[in-house]
This record gives C-alpha cells, structure tokens and sequence, in this order.
C-alpha cells in the first residue's frame, strides 16, 4: 500500500500496517467479484427462464428442474446482497477497532510514538499521518462498494425475494451512511486510543462504542429523522415502512397496536369502529429514503469532526 509519494509519517504509517491495509482491500475485491458474478449468473437465469414458458407459481413435472435452477440463481444473489450489505454494515466497527487497537493503543503501549516525535514530528501530525490511511481507505473502498451494492440491488434481476429500501443491512448500503460511519469509527478509535493506551482492551471499547451507537441511532433516531406521514384505512403506497399503527377512537383519541391489547382484547375500545373510530398507520414512503439517508449522514459526519476534535485536544493536553 505504499507509494512512492509519501513521505515521512505517513509513509512509515502505511508501511507499517500494509498487511492489514492489503488483507482489507482483498476482502472488499473478492466481496465485489463475487457479487459481480451472483449478479450474472441471476441475470442469466432470468433471461433463460424467461424463454422455457415454466412458472415459479404453476410448476409443473416438466418444469421442476428448469425452476429450481432458477430459484438457486435468484436465491444465491440475494444472499451475496445480504452479505455485502452486511459487510457495509460491519466496516465502521472493524475500521474503529483497527485504528483503536493497532494504529494508535500499540504505539502508546509500546512507546515507540516517541521515537517519531524525537524526529521533528509534532503530536498532531503523527495523528494526522496515523489516520490518513484508513480515512483514505474508508472513503475510496467502501465508496466503490456502495456503488457497486446501489448498482447490483436497482440494476439487477428483479427475483422472486424481496428486498426493502428500509431494510437494516439495505439502507445503509444504499448511500453514503457506511462511509460515514466509518469516519466516525475511526474518530473514536483515535480518541479511545489516546485516552485507554491499551491495544486489546482500546480495540473492545471502540467496537462496543461504534456498535451500539449505530444500533442506538437504527432503533431510536432514523424513525424520527423526517417527518412521518399517516393513513386511515388499511390502504398504504408500495415499500411503505411502517413504523407504527392503531386506532383513532371517535373521540379523537389514539390508541396504538400494544395500548389496544394492554387494554384487553376482548373489551378494548379498539374493536368499536362501527362507532366512528378508525385505523391509522404511521410510515415512511419510499419517497423519504434520500431525506433520512441524508440527515442521519450529516449527524454522524458532525459527530465524526467532534470527536476529531476532542482526540486532539486530548493529545495536546496530555503531551503538551
């Protein structure tokens, strides 16, 4: 991973951590071949099928061979979408811990940091130079595999498995949410680093802090980051993600799923619409996916230069 337009720090930061920089990229190329080849052979199979006059619904004796090839194809590249939303998913914890435990715990464990400061090198930019490299990396590899994931899912057959926008794994993957995670995971990487001076133990707390943070903002947060949208009735648009559903009693009055049975069944006013109550349902169209795609991005990338900031004023007062 080194070129020859690096120099100082930043040279000896990426030399020292080639390997690691080296196995990562291999496993985001083989991740993106293999989907490349699932998106293929589903294609295929499709345009095959297509011409055989045989029905996935209808299936005949003739047709179970002609189907089941089909349905593996279909199948086998949706589980690849799966695994490489899951792989975006995953990239910030494991960028995090990296930068947490190797790339900064490690120096300051070991002392060798003070052989770079010894060498007209300042605190901060030996932080700077430790981080560029998995910013670097963060931002040109998951960027690639982002595209190709949005690519593969929009431009690829369209199967008999469903996939929805507001999927955990699928939202992520679909815009710039993974390499803004990933910045953040290396900012608290950097500051876990410097503050516990232990690789293993700084490793554990950065995943545990990348994790549950993003868990933290998928449960509590996303839901409410654009404004919902409700309908009466039971009738809601495609690939609506519903968040939320009950009864409007004649009063005015909601009542959500759980209040109803909290109340008990059987003598709930929920069941008195002929009464004049009605049924509502909160959601998200698949209009929103950009706005809150965009939004939570903005929170995370500010949270990200926050605690940028933080790591270097912990560096500058504890090596002042």
């Amino acid at each position: 991973m080194s070129t020859p337009i690096l120099r100082g720090p930043a040279w000896v930061a990426v030399r020292q951590h080639r390997r690691v920089l080296w196995a990562g990229t291999a496993l985001l190329v083989l991740t993106a071949v293999t989907l490349l080849y699932q998106r293929y052979s589903a294609t295929s199979a499709t345009s095959d099928f297509a011409g055989t006059g045989c029905s996935v619904q209808v299936t005949t004796a003739a047709c179970g061979d002609t189907v089941r090839g089909f349905l593996d194809a279909q199948y086998a590249f949706h589980q690849w979408l799966s695994y490489t939303g899951q792989v975006l998913f995953a990239l910030p914890v494991v960028v995090g811990a990296f930068v947490a435990g190797p790339v900064i715990g490690r120096e300051l464990e070991s002392g060798t940091y003070k052989l770079a400061w010894t060498q007209s090198v300042s605190p901060a930019r030996w932080l700077l130079a430790k981080l560029a490299a998995p910013v670097v990396w963060t931002v040109v590899g998951g960027t690639a595999l982002v595209i190709l994931y949005r690519w593969s899912r929009f431009q690829g057959p369209e199967g008999v498995y469903s996939v929805y926008w507001y999927d955990r794994l699928g939202f992520s993957g679909l815009g710039p949410l993974p390499v803004a995670y990933g910045l953040l995971g290396i900012a608290l990487g950097a500051l876990t680093g410097l503050l516990v001076r232990r690789t293993l133990l700084a490793m554990s707390a950065t995943a545990l802090a990348v994790g549950g943070g993003m868990l933290a903002m998928i449960t509590w947060v996303r839901p409410y980051l654009w404004p919902m949208e409700t309908v009466t009735g039971n009738r809601l648009p495609d690939l609506a993600w519903v968040l939320q559903d009950g009864v409007i009693l004649a009063s005015g009055e909601r009542m959500t799923r759980e209040e109803c049975f909290a109340t008990g069944w059987s003598s709930s006013p929920c069941l008195n619409l002929h009464e004049g109550g009605r049924r509502f349902t909160d959601f998200h169209p698949a209009s929103h996916f950009w706005p809150l795609q965009l939004m939570e991005t903005g929170i995370v990338l500010v949270l990200a230069a926050a605690v940028v900031f933080a790591a270097f004023r912990v560096l500058r007062r504890s090596h002042a």
